[in-house]
């Protein structure tokens, strides 16, 4: 198993929840995060007055999937996020070596 998590640009989420679910991922959890890589965050103007953002928003995705489907995710993520921009985001893949279904107890593959 591998735990899949991925940066991307907070508009893109609809696009890359549909992707997913159309190459089978049942499930993921989102969060709203904010940082900066490469593009060192950027300038706004406010009411007349322009500031610095130095940390950017972002949306943190996480999966948990079986090793058979991480090429089909990587590139559905890959796909889904990509705009051609500074800040489409990162995807980073760990090995997961436990799942457990709480409500049911089932462990592993199962679990997912």
């Amino acid at each position: 198993m591998k735990m899949i998590t991925a940066i991307i640009k907070p508009f893109k989420l609809d696009d890359v929840r549909l992707a997913l679910n159309d190459v089978g991922v049942n499930g993921l959890t989102v969060s709203e995060v904010k940082g900066y890589g490469r593009q060192k965050g950027h300038s706004e103007i406010y009411r007349g007055a322009e500031y610095e953002v130095a940390f950017v928003p972002k949306i943190r995705l996480e999966l948990a999937i079986r090793d058979d489907m991480v090429e089909a995710v990587r590139e559905t993520l890959r796909q889904a996020a990509h705009t051609g921009e500074f800040g489409d985001g990162k995807i980073f893949e760990f090995d997961l070596e436990q799942a457990l279904r709480i409500r049911t107890g089932e462990m592993g593959d199962e679990a997912l």
